[in-house]
């Protein structure tokens, strides 16, 4: 098999479709452009650098004349001619035809004498050189034609040997950046947390390596996967991993890079990056973000055939034109496939979809493990933790917390990363960064407190909510103070019980306010806003009602529509949207009373909770248990942890003037 890996590779001189052809015919074949290029450099050189090279050329007895008249300012005089320079007298006299520099040729032996002493009359300056030699002349008229020659070279014959054409030729040439296997250095091992989509595509690595291995028994491989996921999920990784672990060129490119003010300028470049693929199989074209160009054809109102569209009908067609034997695999990556042009991913083109969603636990728990490999972790980081701490963050989201942990220990001059490094990573990155120095009103802190503590309650004591992790008052990005759940395992399924426990703890926040505060805030914003999209949903979507019964009434596009749905359009009856607007109004009431009960059932409690969040602005699901089981919390208090701070702030600066000192 090795035979006939050689025999397709890059370096090959020839493949199965034998000797390459090159893109630019060679000059040899076409004389005529160097022909054209000879004749614009004669034509440039005759018409504007031979005429200012010239010098007018006069008779030695009319160079005396002019002399005796005043006509002549300087002059330079050499072994057997004279350069001068008219005066102004002399340039109003003489004919209008006359250049303002001329040249006389004499015989030094016989006209020397005389030269002198005529100039020295006549009070006109001169000057003496030696006479230029042959060589020396040959090269001041050559040299322009030299440097047109090598101007013309690098901006238009180099440029066509590249395969670039110039500007004007390259903006139907591909934009796409060319990994050779030397460059690709990404493997499976540097992608975690998506086994299932690994193990799909590994067939195509075996296809890439070893093609007579399918061919045996008839079977074809896919021409196209399309990768679908969230953004960050690893879409681009995983393409990269593909192309490394296969050992072949890797060509890069973004949908949005065939798209230019150009008519037809998109399908060209479609048509020479297959062209280049095929030229260097075996390969693998990646496209990114492909539903910049391959967007469903005729969706909206006006429709028509743009330049876009015609960029997809040149993938289609190229897609379509693969032979059996063309190992060109074609990659594309999208977070909207719900949006591409059926034609694009029906079979033979885009034959398999590929799903990269969100990390799992498991999954999380490897990124972080690999991104954390370049950092120094100490030894209370607990990597389980963290990412039993981060659901539904993606692989980009967890890489940004590593990165974030690091920058945050450095600044803080610590010999590795620690834990509660990477637990204010993962806050600053999902939520912002914490305004521990902005000054809140005491009222307004008191209403935080006991805000927070209402969720903090609740959450604790609702079997069917997620563990509390920890709850602060310390504002952080738009919001004032927050509760963090710690979910015990991923929920891919959410049932109707954690919903309405998910509807008491967004609830419990107002209501602890009107209950201790006697006021309500504008702080419970988010969690109205949660609580009815998740109201909605239950009624909407997933059936949870009993009067609307199994019936999806969401105003969603379905895979095959044209159009979307327009703003304010129905499928139902205003009997029926009525109806719905009294369940979720039923709903939300019934949770907000079984909120309010937990909390009147443990006031105590709550009012404790809100204390000691005024008193230490942060607790945790420890503290919080210590504090339901009646016990007294022994930890630094606020102005303990800046008391300290302050201190280690005045020692460092003490033993920086002590070294100076002993320096001087």
């Amino acid at each position: 098999m090795g035979n006939n890996k050689n025999r397709f590779s890059p370096q090959s001189p020839s493949g199965p479709r034998g000797p390459k052809k090159p893109i630019i015919p060679s000059y040899r074949q076409n004389p005529m452009i160097l022909l054209i290029i000879a004749f614009l450099i004669l034509t440039i050189y005759m018409t504007t650098i031979k005429p200012l090279l010239a010098r007018q050329e006069i008779r030695y007895d009319q160079f005396c004349e002019y002399v005796k008249k005043g006509y002549i300012s300087n002059v330079i005089i050499k072994d057997s001619e004279i350069i001068g320079k008219y005066s102004e007298k002399g340039l109003m006299s003489l004919p209008k035809g006359n250049k303002d520099q001329f040249v006389v040729y004499y015989k030094q032996e016989v006209e020397g004498k005389e030269l002198a002493q005529l100039l020295s009359e006549n009070n006109v300056e001169r000057e003496y050189e030696r006479q230029n030699t042959l060589l020396y002349s040959l090269l001041v008229t050559m040299l322009p034609v030299v440097v047109l020659v090598i101007i013309f070279y690098f901006l238009f014959i180099r440029n066509l040997r590249g395969g670039t054409g110039g500007m004007l030729m390259s903006f139907g040439r591909s934009k796409h950046r060319l990994h050779t296997k030397d460059k690709v250095s990404v493997t499976f091992e540097d992608v975690a947390g998506i086994d299932e989509a690994k193990e799909e595509v590994a067939e195509l690595i075996e296809f890439l390596k070893n093609p007579k291995k399918f061919q045996r028994l008839g079977g074809r491989i896919p021409r196209g996967v399309l990768l679908i996921g969230p953004p960050g999920c690893g879409k681009t990784l995983l393409a990269k991993a593909i192309a490394g672990e296969a050992d072949v060129p890797f060509f890069s490119i973004s949908g949005s890079d065939f798209v230019e003010m150009f008519v037809g300028v998109g399908a060209s470049r479609v048509r020479d990056l297959f062209k280049q693929a095929k030229d260097n199989s075996p390969c693998i074209i990646f496209l990114d973000e492909v539903d910049a160009i391959g967007r469903r054809r005729g969706a909206g109102i006006i429709g028509g055939h743009d330049e876009r569209e015609q960029t997809l009908n040149a993938i289609l067609v190229e897609m379509d034109g693969f032979d059996t034997n063309d190992q060109v695999i074609v990659i594309a990556a999208t977070n909207r496939s719900d949006i591409l042009d059926n034609a694009l991913t029906r079979p033979g083109r885009f034959d398999r979809q590929v799903v990269v969603p969100l990390p799992d636990l498991k999954g999380r728990l490897e990124i972080l493990g690999v991104h954390s490999k370049k950092v120094k972790m100490g030894p209370d980081a607990n990597l389980e933790k963290l990412a039993r701490g981060t659901p539904m963050f993606s692989g980009a989201d967890l890489a940004a917390i590593i990165n974030e942990a690091a920058l945050l220990a450095t600044m803080a001059d610590k010999e590795n990363v620690e834990m509660s490094d990477l637990e204010e990573a993962r806050d600053k990155v999902r939520w912002g960064r914490a305004k521990k120095s902005r000054v809140t009103d005491q009222k307004e802190k008191e209403i935080t407190a006991y805000h927070e503590a209402g969720h903090t309650l609740v959450q604790s004591l609702l079997k069917d909510a997620d563990p509390l992790h920890k709850v602060s008052i310390i504002p952080r990005g738009p919001m004032g103070g927050a509760t963090f759940a710690l979910p015990e395992k991923d929920r891919t399924i959410l049932t109707k019980r954690y919903c309405l426990a998910l509807l008491q703890v967004c609830f419990s926040g107002r209501i602890a306010e009107e209950l201790f505060c006697d006021d309500i805030s504008s702080g419970a914003q988010m969690d109205i806003q949660r609580a009815t999209e998740i109201t909605r949903q239950m009624v909407l979507v997933w059936g949870m009602s009993e009067k609307l019964g199994l019936i999806n009434y969401g105003p969603e596009m379905h895979p095959n529509d044209t159009f979307y749905v327009m703003p304010g359009e129905k499928e139902y009856s205003e009997s029926t949207a009525q109806l719905i607007d009294e369940e979720i109004k039923r709903i939300t009431k019934q949770a907000y009373e079984d909120a309010k009960k937990v909390i009147m059932d443990n006031k105590d409690n709550l009012e404790h909770i809100a204390k000691a969040l005024l008193k230490y602005e942060t607790l945790d699901a420890a503290d919080v248990k210590i504090i339901l089981q009646g016990g007294d919390l022994k930890k630094p208090t606020v102005a303990d942890l800046l008391a300290a701070e302050q201190k280690k702030t005045e020692d460092a600066k003490n033993s920086n003037e002590k070294s100076d000192k002993r320096e001087k």
